[in-house]
């Protein structure tokens, strides 16, 4: 949806149409990855970096797919709340919009192309199914936005598996703490939907989606957010104490402000407005948890 009830201009439209605050979500496990397979062999960066960039791309169509059938379907308006807003608000064309993602995917799937040349093939079953996914999150008939199982998905394609790809590019193989690790981004990933579900209860209610969040009402949807934090924390705190990682990734515990604040803001306020700041906590936080778990790692395996 929107992102404030000011128009942008000139090049803010197109950075906006990308919702860039919500790229840490495919920066983040592609870092976290890349870090986890340090230990194992030499970094080949040039596939760090077409990992990165093409998962970048397909968050930031995945964001305008959205905005397109939002506005397709009237959930969006002039005085909606939230980060788009390049149609409803600044003019663009709902077309030029669909054109911009889609040779965004393209460009995505040249550096797929890639990938798979220096790996296998096999990862290009694995990168269409996650480009499928994020069209079909709000495109198609059914879309996956519109269901308890928004979280879900976002969580397993855009945290989980995006780690575990980065992971295995760099050394042909899943282990098993390579899963493990994968976790809390999953959690953090799925926590960043859910905070943007529960700022939109009654947009979404009004536009006829049927969200984990509308199910299960505001109080416990939070309530499933305090759960995904906490965790977050508790599952790399264990990793520690039973010594599969070193106590450096307990750096993450830098990050709890985040979390903390943005369940306060939830539990203060209901105005979509107010609570922006909780959604950019949420999403702060699985960047910084991500960014200092992965320099945790380095540090791990450095000394």
């Amino acid at each position: 949806m929107s992102h404030d009830l000011k128009a942008d201009s000139g090049w803010r439209i197109w950075w906006q149409l990308t919702r860039p605050h919500t790229l840490t979500a495919s920066f983040v496990p592609v870092f976290l990855g890349t870090m986890i397979a340090i230990s194992y062999t030499d970094i080949h960066w040039p596939l760090f970096f077409a990992m990165l960039f093409a998962s970048m791309l397909i968050q930031a169509a995945t964001n305008m797919f959205n905005e397109y059938y939002d506005f397709a379907r009237g959930l969006d308006n002039e005085k909606s709340v939230g980060i788009g807003g390049a149609i409803v608000r600044n003019g663009v064309q709902p077309k030029t919009v669909m054109q911009l993602a889609l040779l965004l995917y393209a460009i995505s799937i040249i550096l797929g192309i890639y990938i798979c040349i220096e790996t296998t093939w096999l990862l290009a079953i694995v990168g269409a199914v996650s480009m499928a996914i994020g069209y079909f999150y709000t495109g198609g008939p059914y879309p996956i936005a519109y269901t308890p199982f928004g979280e879900l998905f976002s969580g397993l394609f855009m945290g989980m598996l995006i780690v575990l790809i980065a992971f295995y590019i760099q050394t042909g193989e899943i282990t098993s703490i390579a899963l493990l690790l994968s976790i809390p981004s999953m959690l953090l990933v799925a926590a960043i939907m859910l905070s943007n579900n529960i700022r939109d209860l009654v947009e979404d209610k009004a536009g006829g989606r049927k969200t984990m969040a509308l199910l299960i009402g505001r109080k416990r949807a939070i309530n499933v957010l305090l759960g995904l934090f906490i965790s977050s924390y508790l599952w790399i705190l264990a990793l520690v104490v039973i010594g599969e990682i070193t106590p450096w990734a307990l750096l993450v515990i830098l990050s709890i402000k985040k979390p903390i604040h943005a369940i306060q803001t939830f539990k203060a306020h209901e105005d979509p407005l107010k609570v922006g700041p909780a959604m950019k906590d949420t999403a702060l936080t699985n960047t910084i948890f991500g960014f200092l778990l992965g320099i945790g790692l380095l540090i791990g395996y450095i000394l």
